[in-house]
């Protein structure tokens, strides 16, 4: 009994730690939004998108309205935002983007987890023809929603493809229609989980399992940074 207890202790905290991680990238990306663009969401598609990313967290309000108050403060620090680019073992390409008030600490980390991960830090914009950038959105499946329906009203709003699966909807624009569709979905009053600008691969690179094994946990390595904010990569 007293090991099953610390286990679930343990899975406890650890759900905890995960949440604490994830209010703080999505704190971030307020506070980025908010230096980069002004604290009015109306005004604001980058801001916009963030509060509704921090919504599908469920993070409080009070603590969404705490942080863009803090960043509206000449006091608040800012933030470089940094993509860094390389290959992990089997050749997989993984893009790193980070946002730091300290480069130097970062990108010697990020150079760190490469290294010990059998990969390579490369240069910027060496791996830039094997991602395109684009708006990504993931719906709360509801069964109010019409997929059909949905997919033609939302043509309009810069749709390029929608994907229905078990328990959600994702949604794909241009990079330039992002905002346009944020703007679109939230004037239908569509319950989004995320959105973001995804970088998604070309080409993929196809593993077997130990070596998929090698890749997710040099990926985790970095999802486990406070300095990082996404990680992609081609593995298929």
């Amino acid at each position: 009994m007293g090991r099953a207890f610390e286990k679930r202790k343990h899975k406890m905290f650890s759900r905890y730690d995960k949440m604490a991680k994830a209010f703080t990238k999505v704190g971030r990306e307020i506070a980025i939004a908010v230096k980069a663009g002004g604290p009015e969401p109306e005004y604001n598609p980058r801001l916009r998108s963030a509060i509704l990313n921090a919504k599908g967290l469920n993070m409080p309000k009070d603590r969404i309205d705490g942080a863009i108050k803090r960043a509206s403060s000449k006091d608040e620090g800012n933030y470089d935002e940094t993509v860094y680019e390389g290959y992990g073992p089997h050749g997989v390409a993984i893009l790193v983007e980070t946002a730091s008030d300290n480069t130097t600490r970062t990108v010697a980390n990020v150079r760190m987890y490469f290294n010990r991960g059998n990969g390579q830090l490369g240069k910027t914009g060496s791996l830039d023809f094997l991602f395109q950038r684009k708006g990504v959105f993931r719906l709360v499946k509801d069964e109010k929603i019409n997929p059909d329906e949905l997919e033609l009203e939302l043509i309009d709003f810069g749709l390029d493809s929608m994907e229905v699966e078990e328990d959600e909807i994702v949604i794909h624009t241009a990079y330039e229609d992002f905002g346009k569709m944020a703007k679109g979905l939230e004037d239908k009053h569509i319950n989004v989980k995320k959105a973001a600008l995804e970088r998604i691969p070309t080409t993929t690179v196809e593993l077997e399992e130990a070596q998929q094994d090698e890749i997710l946990a040099l990926i985790d390595k970095f999802e486990e940074d406070d300095d990082v904010q996404a990680v992609y990569h081609n593995l298929k």
